[in-house]
């Protein structure tokens, strides 16, 4: 009997542990919602933040922005600001190279921002197409997109040095003159390609270091693979030019190594080391043609490398 009470007495303090577990269990959980009944919210001043703010966007709005020259040949002459005068923009078609600065602001663009591209035309700068303001700091998206198809760059006459004016004033007779006087592409030097009607310094020098990766030209028309060359300009020059192809540097296939080969810019690395590893396999070749017998070489690129080849 004595017993049996005391299991009883056992159990019921087990239940109440367990009940007062479970009650401050739901105590902590229901508390938090109370919080914002019993605790008094801070009330705070931010008037004092407000006129620091105020002060800061001062201070920043009275910086003078400076020019500063880019690599790219633009530049940066820009500081955001919110007091942008009331300009209403016109539209007209206009030549960025020559627009005067009451033109820009005509324009709608910033008057600031107008002086900088006048100082970056004064000392030089030119823009040869209409997409080249996009690299203007501080024009916006926005204003390019607008300004872009009313753009007009006028191209700048070149002059060939290598002929007085009384030489070519009439257009008949100096051609005629000129076609006697053909220029060999393999063998001409820069200043022979400036004397081409529509080549300046920079197409010469690509035309030349084109050549050098090649090794010489066996065709006129590889003349037209040069970077950036117009195909306007190579058929104004192509009736006044040859090649001979006597001096072009080849490749001999039965000694060169993958890195040799594909230095070539005809030959890529797939088609370098598929040449290679034929060899390796089958021993030297006996004719270019050859090649012919490897998957990787296509018609396209056996026209255009054979003149380059040799397993001699």
């Amino acid at each position: 009997m004595a017993t049996g009470f005391k299991r009883l007495f056992q159990l019921y303090k087990e239940r109440l542990g367990i009940i007062a577990v479970v009650s401050v269990i739901l105590l902590l959980i229901i508390l938090p919602f109370f919080f914002p009944f019993i605790v008094e919210k801070e009330k705070v001043d931010a008037s004092q933040f407000a006129k620091e703010i105020a002060q800061l966007q001062l201070d920043t709005s009275s910086k003078k922005s400076s020019v500063n020259k880019i690599d790219d040949g633009y530049f940066n002459d820009y500081t955001p600001s919110t007091n942008k005068p009331d300009i209403k923009p016109e539209v007209f078609f206009f030549d960025p190279n020559t627009a005067s600065v009451e033109d820009w602001i005509r324009l709608g663009i910033m008057p600031h921002t107008a002086e900088t591209i006048q100082k970056y035309i004064a000392k030089g700068g030119r823009f040869s197409k209409p997409e080249d303001i996009k690299k203007i700091y501080g024009l916006s998206v926005k204003d390019a997109g607008r300004l872009i198809p009313y753009i007009s760059i006028k191209e700048a006459k070149k002059e060939y040095p290598r002929y007085e004016q009384k030489e070519y004033t009439d257009k008949k007779s100096y051609s005629r003159d000129y076609a006697k006087q053909k220029t060999d592409i393999n063998l001409a030097d820069t200043s022979e390609l400036i004397a081409l009607p529509g080549i300046g310094s920079k197409l010469a020098k690509r035309i030349i270091v084109f050549r050098e990766k090649l090794g010489g030209f066996y065709s006129v028309d590889q003349i037209s693979e040069t970077y950036f060359l117009p195909d306007s300009t190579f058929q104004k020059i192509k009736p006044y030019l040859v090649a001979d192809s006597k001096a072009i540097k080849k490749i001999n296939i039965n000694s060169a190594s993958v890195d040799e080969m594909k230095l070539h810019p005809y030959i890529k690395y797939n088609v370098a080391n598929a040449i290679f590893q034929y060899r390796q396999q089958h021993g030297n070749y006996n004719s270019v043609e050859e090649i012919k017998k490897i998957m990787t070489v296509t018609d396209d690129f056996y026209s255009k490398a054979f003149p380059y080849l040799t397993v001699e």
